[in-house]
């Protein structure tokens, strides 16, 4: 039976701390996806909606892009896609009597799990200027609000548009059409968070920011190499297809500062032997220091050139540009500078290369833990090299897997989601829809944030997602958005971003992946694209949880005629009636998608092409897949300093917190912890359930200061340290940021512990402790 929201914010003084788990899944995974699901929706509905996920005929699941098979499950959803699919299509309701409860101050004292828990947004609201609580209004005035915002700017570029990776393709493609015919390329989004330093380092090497391998070709590979990604939470289906690699002979490298119960075993719920006994998927574990990835492959790669017959000449001879440069950089690898970097032992690192060379088809997989450090390009540009040099590009079994967090985050950027867009893409627009976009570039969320901040942007409009939460340097990223005119938000649910406003502010309530989308045309059909290129349809089958929500599609479309009103050409009307008429238009577009409508109705969709990956062609500066050389880098920390990686929860989806556990870390009931090496700890004083201050360090001086955190001695690695985001992200600077790609470096905080103060321990947004008399009911979800 579907429960109540909790009343209060969980307590979590004590969390309980136990010996973290050496499996992931099983029984426990199916127990506690039947709890979450039931909390939200009840039994019937819990039925009626998760066997609806990933379906063919059915939505797509709203939380990570890992790709389906042409066959599928009947349960074709992990336990942390099932929380999500509850988190939306939830029974719980937020509506305007809510607001009236609760002022903005109190909602902005509350956790962001207890925000969370409140349910669906079911009517537009508006905090006016001066306000202190959120009131209803109607779509129309909604719209009027943000028309005379925006068109009373002195330029286009102070205004900010920002996606989330929830949007669908056509919502994506039809809010770039509106940005850029009002006249901006301001068009930041969670990419630039997460995988902006893949799709840099990708589009540089091969010529296409994205990954080059399907799930076929996972199935098929000799080696696979997880780096810097913890698949059992994050990706949890991803565990399915190693399993299956490993079944027909693949060896699997994790290489990781973390063990990770689901690459120690997976026990498959799937099947009865795997619920019991499960298997083994890990052949070598490499616990690697943060940021110490690019030695290791550089040391690698130099090994690989030192062995006979280690490189493929023909392919590097046809297909690549720049090997000589490489190569002698690569021979410069030193073995002292690589332990030192990475911690590892000499025989790990042999018995690595040992299974490197013997593998024709080898796929590196990784996420953030490569993706959001200052070094983080050439991380990756070092991982493409390490491929170019087997001929592991453009082969079946083989390439490069960037693994994304977020449902059609990848799909978004192809539709053209992006601050810095090619020629070609608008061209394309321009010929499409008869006007000229912006050819100058936007900012991206750091750039955006200081834009804010400078007062050089007015208006921040979010299409999903809880930007306040999920970027770096949480009090100047507060502040900066306080000083916004206008700040609005398209969601489903309560996140810290509607509490955080600029002087007025309004929620948009929009359908969820879950709900039917009906119009004058009967039911509508949205698309995603996942992490492997797949394009296919998702299809609601949820009543909508008001009357009042709308679409995003019909959000934007709305938008765009109040704001640009009748001087614009762009049949706004047709497309929020008909998204087949968005399609026809993206199919003129954007490439690739030529034939959209009628590709979509195949069961199961299309596949993108690409062209590294179907022709061995890299459509790059070169016109070959490029070798490159950067310097070597890893973090240097001060002693007495730690290394800190920001990190998720399994009771977590990026900033959504579905409950206060980790139970493959072994916690219960609290999320201020944060993760150290016993040695460490005992060098520095630290004694086990202790409490303590994480204090950033960084050049600019400023003290950025997260308080009371209980120790957890932990098998992390050596140096380094890890604690949970968004409470930790007050310690990321704004400016500490990856080369070229500006992605925050979240993964490389250098941190000092101080003793806390008992005031530390008192109740703070984000879920710090609690606050007096909380509820405590609810502290295991």
């Amino acid at each position: 039976m579907a429960t109540k929201p909790p009343e209060g914010d969980p307590v979590q003084d004590a969390p309980e701390v136990t010996d973290p788990p050496h499996a992931a899944a099983g029984l426990a995974a199916i127990g506690h996806t039947l709890k979450a699901a039931g909390r939200q929706m009840g039994v019937v509905r819990t039925a009626r909606t998760l066997l609806k996920v990933n379906q063919k005929d059915g939505f797509d699941c709203p939380g990570c892009a890992w790709p389906e098979g042409d066959k599928r499950h009947i349960a074709e959803f992990c336990e942390n896609g099932a929380k999500a699919v509850a988190e939306e299509a939830t029974l719980r309701r937020v509506t305007p009597e809510f607001f009236a409860a609760h002022p903005v101050a109190d909602l902005a004292s509350r956790s962001g799990y207890w925000l969370g828990q409140q349910g669906r947004i079911t009517r537009p609201m508006y905090l006016p200027e001066g306000g202190d609580r959120y009131e209803a209004v109607t779509w129309e005035r909604a719209f009027e609000i943000i028309a005379a915002e925006l068109t009373a700017l002195s330029s286009p570029d102070e205004a900010l548009f920002y996606t989330s990776g929830r949007t669908s393709n056509e919502a994506a493609f039809l809010f770039q059409l509106f940005a850029r015919e009002f006249g901006t390329n301001n068009l930041p989004d969670c990419s630039n968070m997460c995988h902006e330093s893949s799709g840099s380092a990708l589009t540089e090497t091969i010529g296409v920011g994205k990954g080059s391998v399907s799930l076929d070709d996972l199935h098929q590979a000799d080696l696979i190499i997880v780096a810097g990604q913890n698949p059992g939470t994050n990706h949890p289906r991803m565990l399915s297809a190693l399993e299956r690699a490993k079944a027909a002979g693949a060896k699997i490298i994790s290489v990781n500062p973390l063990p990770e119960a689901g690459l120690e075993r997976f026990k498959n719920p799937q099947t009865p032997l795997g619920m019991i006994k499960g298997v083994a998927l890990n052949d070598l574990f490499l616990q690697v220091r943060i940021g110490g990835d690019q030695a290791l492959f550089r040391l690698l790669n130099k090994l690989i050139l030192e062995a006979d017959g280690g490189v493929d000449e023909d392919f590097v001879r046809e297909h690549t540009h720049g090997f000589e440069e490489f190569r002698a950089a690569a021979l410069a690898a030193e073995w002292d500078e690589t332990l030192t970097a990475t911690g590892l032992d000499r025989a790990d690192i042999e018995r690595a290369l040992r299974m490197t060379l013997a593998s024709r088809r080898t796929i590196v997989c990784w996420a953030m833990g490569l993706t959001q450090h200052k070094h983080s390009v050439a991380t990756i540009r070092e991982v493409v090299n390490f491929l170019l040099l087997r001929g592991a590009i453009g082969r079946p079994g083989a390439g490069v897997c960037p693994v994304r967090g977020h449902s059609n985050v990848q799909g978004d950027r192809t539709m053209g989601i992006f601050e810095r867009p090619s020629t070609a893409f608008l061209d394309a627009l321009e010929k499409e829809f008869g006007f000229a976009p912006p050819r100058h570039h936007g900012f991206d969320v750091v750039r955006s944030i200081r834009a804010l901040r400078d007062g050089e942007a007015k208006v921040f409009f979010a299409m999903g997602g809880n930007f306040v939460a999920a970027t770096p340097d949480t009090a100047v990223t507060e502040a900066a958005m306080r000083r916004a005119r206008l700040t609005v938000q398209v969601s489903t649910k309560l996140n810290r971003s509607h509490t955080v406003t600029g002087a007025h502010a309004l929620i948009l309530p929009t359908l969820g992946r879950t709900d039917k989308d009906m119009g004058a045309t009967g039911r509508r059909v949205v698309t995603v694209e996942d992490s492997m290129g797949m394009v296919h349809a998702s299809r609601g089958n949820l009543a909508p949880a008001s009357p009042y929500l709308l679409s995003e599609p019909a959000i934007v479309a709305r938008l765009a005629r109040a704001v640009l009103g009748p001087g614009s050409k762009t049949p706004w009307e047709e497309f929020e009636r008909d998204y087949a008429a968005i399609r026809d238009r993206i199919s003129r577009v954007v490439p690739g998608f030529e034939d959209f409508n009628a590709k979509i109705a195949r069961p199961g969709g299309f596949t993108l092409p690409h062209a590294p990956r179907d022709e061995r062609r890299f459509p790059t500066a070169t016109g070959k897949a490029n070798f490159t050389a950067a310097p070597v880098e890893f973090p240097r920390v001060p002693e007495g300093r730690l290394l800190l990686q920001t990190l998720r929860s399994h009771d977590q989806y990026n900033t959504t917190i579905y409950g206060l556990d980790d139970r493959y870390r072994g916690i219960k009931g609290g999320r201020r912890v944060v993760l150290v090496n016993p040695e460490d700890a005992r060098e520095l004083g630290l004694p086990d359930g202790s409490y303590t201050d994480l204090v950033g360090e960084w050049r600019d001086g400023v003290e950025r200061r997260a308080p009371g955190f209980r120790v957890v001695h932990y098998p992390t690695a050596r140096g380094c340290a890890a604690a949970y985001y968004p409470e930790t992200n007050v310690l990321v600077p704004l400016d500490s940021t990856a080369d070229t790609s500006n992605t925050p470096a979240s993964k490389s905080v250098v941190v000092r512990f101080e003793p806390a103060a008992e005031s530390a321990r008192e109740p703070t947004p984000e879920g710090r402790h609690g606050r007096p008399g909380a509820d405590t009911q609810d502290m295991a979800r």
